[in-house]
């Protein structure tokens, strides 16, 4: 359990935890627990997880966002087996078209580079490493990309700038990419724990997984686990509805883990595929979200634990490293699986995911770059460095030493 090992010995055992919780479940009143929302505003703590809008401004964007795609999803047809070609090569056609502020920011600058200097030199290496940084790409990122450009220049003897256009592509492509095994969970029984602050597309993302997951013949449940904020419940119950998904609830101000709880017993009574599990996106301090995941996460391994556990953050993409800090900080609370980005369509923060999963080594599987169902999809990591690098003009007379990528 590694960081969850120190609240195995807290106040109650875990089986007068676990007794709470089933009562609390059984009969869908409010825990009588230590509610999180009760920390006096005063004692807040000084490492409260970063958000780029204050909460009313995040809750009122969702219940904007669930209704606008509400509207822009009646004629969709969410029906099918699999998502169709022609819908995957749309998406990438959006993709390019999100990322324009991006490419635009990154590939003039890095064009001006290559064609500015005709020497390997310090000035070359340090104009490049302001480029990446101000791509949102951050620091450490971009010390990792030049120090591998330095490598690899030195390995092929490379004398000359041109060259390291096809290097620094073949690079960045390296570090974001996702291992075979990622997407195992999706044919497994599965518990998704999704976690992430309000306003960055949580529910929908649930909303649109959920569908998915339909669509290919999986059984999908979903378990409202955010019962502090309002209309948080209401929600996810409009898109379970649209999904064509049960979900288990309870009134607001519930106890989170005896709706899990719930869930848990739901999913295996009902022979379930995938558990989509939404959480609070705001705690008052790290201390609070850290119990609470922590409780959540006990529930499903002790009534559970045939099932594998997947938990993934939800991160808003257009906030650059904000994004990245808030995963830095939900790290440290819980262990993390993978991460949702979401919102890169019409963002010049579009470096944050090479950062991302460069610094946290947590892989982005999810991407999202419009309001459709069909607009969140696995990430590709060769489609991604396609769409930023677009208008970069690789002319290298080296790709012939760099072993392709596949397809």
């Amino acid at each position: 359990m590694g960081l969850f090992d120190r609240f195995k010995k807290k106040d109650h055992d875990d089986e007068n935890i676990d007794e709470s919780v089933k009562n609390s479940a059984s009969t869908g009143e409010e825990s009588t627990g230590e509610d999180i929302r009760s920390v006096d505003e005063g004692e807040k703590s000084t490492e409260e997880i970063p958000v780029s809008q204050t909460a009313e401004e995040a809750d009122d964007q969702e219940k904007s966002d669930v209704q606008k795609e509400a509207d822009d999803q009646n004629d969709d047809d969410t029906q099918t087996e699999e998502i169709p070609e022609e819908h995957k090569q749309g998406f990438f056609k959006r993709l390019v078209a999100g990322l324009t502020k991006t490419r635009n920011q990154l590939t003039e600058s890095l064009n001006q580079i290559f064609k500015g200097h005709s020497e390997l030199d310090d000035d070359f290496y340090d104009e490049l490493e302001e480029v990446l940084i101000m791509a949102d790409l951050g620091l450490e990122t971009t010390d990792k990309i030049i120090d591998d450009l330095k490598v690899r220049v030195k390995q092929y003897k490379i004398k000359e700038v041109e060259p390291c256009r096809e290097l620094l592509n073949n690079i960045i492509r390296d570090q974001m990419m996702v291992d075979d095994s990622a997407y195992d969970f999706e044919d497994q029984k599965t518990v998704m724990l999704i976690i992430g602050v309000n306003g960055v597309g949580k529910t929908t993302s649930i909303g649109k997984l959920a569908a998915q997951y339909k669509n290919r013949g999986k059984k999908v449940l979903m378990a409202a686990g955010d019962t502090f904020r309002a209309a948080a419940i209401d929600q996810l119950k409009t898109w379970a509805e649209r999904a064509g998904v049960e979900i288990i609830a309870q009134q607001e101000g519930s106890d989170p883990a005896a709706v899990v709880y719930d869930a848990v017993q739901a999913a295996k009574a009902r022979n379930v595929d995938i558990l989509l599990c939404d959480t609070a996106g705001r705690l008052h301090n790290k201390k609070n979200l850290m119990d609470e995941l922590a409780k959540m996460r006990r529930i499903i391994e002790k009534e559970y634990p045939e099932a594998h556990l997947e938990t993934l953050i939800v991160l808003d993409g257009s906030t650059g490293q904000n994004a990245l800090e808030q995963a830095r900080q939900f790290r440290e609370v819980t262990d993390l699986n993978g991460i949702i980005l979401t919102k890169l369509d019409g963002t010049a923060k579009g470096g944050i995911a090479i950062a991302i999963q460069s610094e946290l080594d947590v892989p982005v599987k999810y991407i999202g770059v419009g309001e459709k169902i069909n607009d969140l999809q696995r990430f590709d990591p060769n489609r991604y460095v396609e769409a930023l690098f677009a208008d970069f003009e690789v002319k290298s007379d080296v790709e012939m030493l760099i072993e392709e990528e596949d397809e």
